[in-house]
């Protein structure tokens, strides 16, 4: 059942760590992120920048997703990044 857009993102972090979430509203969380309201990893490391987002039709393939990116070591997260990448939204 479809209950809207979900995605996976990555945050570039200013010193060099990815951060790897779910939402349904990529730039409400971002904003989130920036306030210090969002994840705990991601307070102090600003400024953030959106590098991936990959839109899914369930909850569910979006969280499974998200978890298998963040098994994935950082030179592959960079490559995933840079096959699929999106950049340019920055906090």
């Amino acid at each position: 059942m479809n209950h809207g857009s979900h995605y996976v993102y990555i945050l570039e972090c200013n010193d060099g760590t990815y951060y790897t979430g779910y939402t349904t509203n990529v730039e409400k969380r971002l904003q989130a992120h920036a306030s210090g309201l969002g994840a705990k990893y991601t307070r102090g490391r600003a400024p953030l920048e959106v590098v991936y987002e990959e839109l899914f039709l369930s909850k569910g393939e979006a969280l499974k997703a998200e978890y298998r990116i963040k098994q994935l070591s950082k030179a592959q997260k960079r490559a995933l990044i840079l096959k699929k990448g999106c950049f340019g939204k920055r906090v």
